[in-house]
């Protein structure tokens, strides 16, 4: 349903919330409570570490969307789809039906799940139970199909890519245990599905399950819940702090089912931001009109500052 999801060991406790290294994520402060701060720093450094890998978000060098039938591609002069990095041919991609297949330029090393890519194959998106992965350059790059609509496009990654090489790392708001907020699962009627908005201008009606209703500060607050019944829950959410400190568009919460009693634990210290604040890549889905909290939520990740350069 959401491909875009599942960006979330421990390391020393250490003064200041300051930007991730090269090799960790950024400290909670000492001055908090030591589980809570221990589990938060895990939490950080898994999220950095998804973030940074040679396939994480900041890998991504380009997205090209398929307009024609068949298009060559490569780095070269010559492609129709020219690739920023990779070799000069690296082969076609082609529409047939409603399916997508890739044929690899010959005696150009490519693999798919470790094996040797001879031959032309069908090319599964991210909307396929399997999609296809094509590695090039030795690896360091990854070719893969996104489906959005009735448009497929090409993704492309490389381990090289400046947004991943100069990656700056996360701030985060001081947050703490009182953005832990238990919150009543107020579930809808089967098959209801609410409309996302994405980057692209694309709407797609999303699995709605039910509502989140808690209270901050005395205030009662309320967000609508992605996802299917009785399954883990995913929220895209506005605040008082989006372009103000945050992400403009918002930030993201993946949220566990709802429990026996009813009740969902909403942790705002773990509110990250879409992949569109590390690169101009990616096909984010937009915070809907329901759930704009009028609230300050100082919790979760800052907005991110791209390196110098960076596209």
């Amino acid at each position: 349903m959401r491909p875009w999801r599942r960006s979330m060991a421990a390391a020393a406790l250490a003064l200041g919330l300051a930007a991730c290294s090269d090799k960790e994520a950024a400290p909670v402060a000492a001055t908090v409570d030591p589980a809570f701060a221990a589990e938060q720093q895990q939490w950080r450094q898994q999220r950095y570490t998804e973030l940074h890998a040679a396939d994480g978000w900041t890998s991504l060098v380009g997205l090209h969307w398929l307009e024609h039938k068949a298009h060559y591609i490569g780095s070269g002069p010559g492609s129709g789809i020219r690739l920023a990095v990779g070799p000069d041919k690296l082969g076609m991609v082609a529409r047939e039906g409603d399916g997508v297949t890739f044929t690899p330029e010959r005696g150009v090393p490519m693999s798919v799940e470790g094996e040797p890519l001879t031959g032309r194959i069908r090319f599964f998106s991210d909307r396929d139970a399997t999609p296809t992965k094509i590695a090039f350059d030795d690896g360091k790059g990854q070719l893969s199909l996104i489906h959005r609509g009735e448009r497929f496009a090409l993704r492309v990654k490389h381990a090289d890519a400046p947004t991943r090489t100069g990656f700056t790392g996360l701030n985060y708001w001081e947050g703490g245990p009182a953005w832990k907020i238990r919150a009543r699962f107020v579930p809808h009627a089967a098959g209801k599905t609410l409309p996302i908005v994405d980057i692209t201008g694309l709407t797609t009606d999303m699995p709605n399950a039910g509502a989140l209703e808690f209270e901050k500060d005395g205030k009662p607050y309320r967000l609508e819940a992605l996802g299917e019944p009785g399954r883990e829950l995913f929220v895209i959410f506005g605040d008082r702090t989006s372009g103000h400190g945050s992400y403009p568009a918002g930030r993201y919460l993946d949220l566990s089912a709802p429990d026996a009693q009813g009740q969902v634990l909403i942790d705002f210290n773990h509110a990250y931001n879409p992949p569109c604040a590390f690169t101009p890549f990616a096909t984010c889905p937009l915070t809907p009109p329901e759930n704009r909290l009028d609230l300050r939520v100082e919790a979760g990740e800052q907005v991110y500052h791209s390196p110098q350069g960076a596209p």
